[in-house]
């Protein structure tokens, strides 16, 4: 049964009649095309479909459209403004935190939520903040100066 859902995307205000039990991972890849939150395990364990949801890092496949109504969606299409990258992009692409690129988008929305709420974590509290996103490609160390280093913009230094 479709139902007529609003809610924000990317800043957005946005309608969408759908089947409310659809996962928010697929109604955000296979209705709205944004294909940078990346299915990964299904089952809300590996992090790659991490969005945020009023400024909350949470897994998308874990998480119907339903439950999504009314809130604020930010996908790491919504992350930049402007052509301008958020300060977590640009600190991923100046320390290479990526290999193979499939878990960065979760990892990004994840350390973007971690810093919301968190705005100077320690290293340990970065690790304990991101262990959750999974990587098979080894690129931790880098993650974390990454976080540390998008914690320092975002709070007005460089």
């Amino acid at each position: 049964m479709q139902e007529t859902l609003s809610f924000k995307l990317n800043g957005k205000k946005t309608e969408v009649r759908i089947d409310p039990t659809q996962t928010l991972l697929s109604v955000l890849r296979n209705h709205f095309g944004l294909t940078g939150t990346k299915f990964g395990c299904g089952v809300g364990f590996c992090g790659a479909c991490t969005v945020l949801i009023d400024n909350e890092p949470v897994r998308s496949c874990s998480m119907t459209a339903g439950e999504a109504a009314g809130k604020s969606v930010v996908t790491i299409e919504g992350l930049a403004v402007n052509g301008k990258l958020h300060p977590v992009q640009k600190a991923f692409v100046q320390h290479d935190a990526l290999q193979c690129g499939f878990c960065t988008p979760g990892m990004i929305m994840n350390a973007t939520g971690l810093l919301l709420k968190n705005p100077s974590p320690s290293t340990q509290e970065i690790k304990d903040g991101m262990e959750d996103n999974l990587c098979r490609c080894g690129a931790h160390v880098r993650i974390i100066e990454a976080v540390h280093t998008a914690s320092l913009e975002m709070k007005g230094g460089k």
